[in-house]
């Protein structure tokens, strides 16, 4: 088993990394959402935070020792998004033995530790699924369709467009529904086909995750608001 820390903060690269070395669960390994669970932005693949490629994260896990036969316990700290990230990125590259430590970092018992810790490396087998993206063209072809369900998972008033504290247009993709991260799932039509977006494609994670537990597929848009609001792509407030 391998514990990895994927605690971050918005805007603040350096503090996941402090927060790992002034304390961390003995053992366990660290990825940075900024540049190991996320391509630079501004890439091919749009958004704040695009999804790595499928060899830096192949390099980047076997770094943290995760091979194909480990089981991974991710956390964060509040489930602010990090650890859902991972636990999504390992499943879409065909890691499926993956939990999340409820509640964070706060709800470990156990001893913490300061410092390094000394990883072995091991080789990360790549297997990828084409079955849980969707893209902002593929959004722009299904929604209003009978049958599809775009989920905004931000916070409500950044969804109604009232505020937007990041990215430079306020308000929602036409047609999505609101389903914020921090709350418990809407009741989504199992049979429906489902997808995710927030503002860069993290905190979305934590809904697809909570969606599963619900019995529910979802597909995440990885571009996200950063990437719909920054293509000049239809807007609707309220």
């Amino acid at each position: 088993m391998q514990f990895v820390d994927c605690r971050w903060q918005l805007g603040h690269p350096e503090v996941g990394p402090e927060l790992y070395r002034a304390g961390h669960i003995p053992g366990a390994s660290f990825l940075d959402v900024e540049t190991e669970l996320s391509a630079p932005p501004g890439g091919a693949n749009g958004g704040r935070h695009p999804l790595p490629a499928p060899a830096d994260f192949a390099r980047a896990a076997g770094a943290a020792g995760i091979g194909s036969d480990t089981l991974v316990v991710a956390y964060d700290q509040g489930m602010n998004g990090g650890a859902a990230r991972l636990w999504w990125l390992l499943r879409h590259f065909g890691h499926d033995d993956v939990a999340i430590l409820r509640g964070g970092l706060e709800s470990w018992l156990g001893p913490v530790r300061a410092g390094e810790e000394r990883v072995e490396p091991v080789e990360f087998h790549l297997h990828p699924r084409g079955d849980d993206l969707i893209s902002a063209d593929e959004i722009e072809e299904r929604r209003g369709k009978p049958g599809f369900v775009l989920v905004d998972a931000r916070a409500p008033e950044r969804y109604r467009g009232e505020l937007e504290p990041i990215d430079p247009v306020a308000g929602h993709i036409p047609g999505a529904v609101n389903m914020p991260y921090a709350a418990e799932p809407s009741a989504v039509d199992p049979d429906a086909e489902v997808a995710v977006y927030c503002g860069s494609g993290v905190t979305a994670c934590l809904t697809i995750l909570a969606l599963e537990r619900a019995g529910v597929d979802a597909k995440l848009y990885p571009g996200s608001w950063s990437e719909w609001s920054s293509r000049g792509l239809a807007v609707e407030r309220g």
